[in-house]
């Protein structure tokens, strides 16, 4: 499959980055006339997997979240990935309120929105290795 269109960028695991990483992707989607509710989903799944990240992926030390985002006719495909702890039980993080950080105020529903607002999520992750969350959504606008 040929894309249309594909970016790629890399950022340093800091919390501010996270606002970085809506800015570009909204830069990207923009280019496909999205809808306010489309463009909206789409930056909250990123915000979302980006957080993941920062957060649980490198912990208390920094690394590198790279995202990349390509686009086919009117469908979105964006990754973020990490290089940090990895996740040991998918499944168990996917679950609705599960946290690993429950001293973080963190609520435990970044997959549950991820999932909400894609059409599709797939998590690649190893323990020690990092994470891959790639996601995918149609936008609906282009074809009215």
């Amino acid at each position: 499959m040929k894309y249309q269109n594909e970016m790629k960028v890399e950022f340093d695991s800091q919390s501010q980055n996270e606002a970085f990483a809506r800015v570009v992707i909204s830069a990207m989607v923009a280019q496909l006339d999205p809808t306010l509710e489309e463009l909206s989903d789409i930056k909250t799944a990123v915000s979302e997997a980006v957080t993941n990240a920062i957060i649980h992926g490198y912990e208390e030390c920094e690394g590198k979240v790279h995202m990349l985002c390509k686009i086919y006719d009117s469908t979105i495909y964006i990754e973020v990935k990490d290089y940090g702890k990895g996740i040991e039980d998918i499944e168990k993080a996917r679950v609705p309120l599960y946290t690993s950080k429950p001293e973080l105020d963190r609520s435990g529903m970044g997959f549950t929105v991820m999932e909400t607002f894609m059409d599709e999520v797939e998590i690649e992750s190893k323990a020690g290795i990092g994470t891959k969350v790639m996601m995918r959504k149609k936008l609906e606008s282009i074809d009215k």
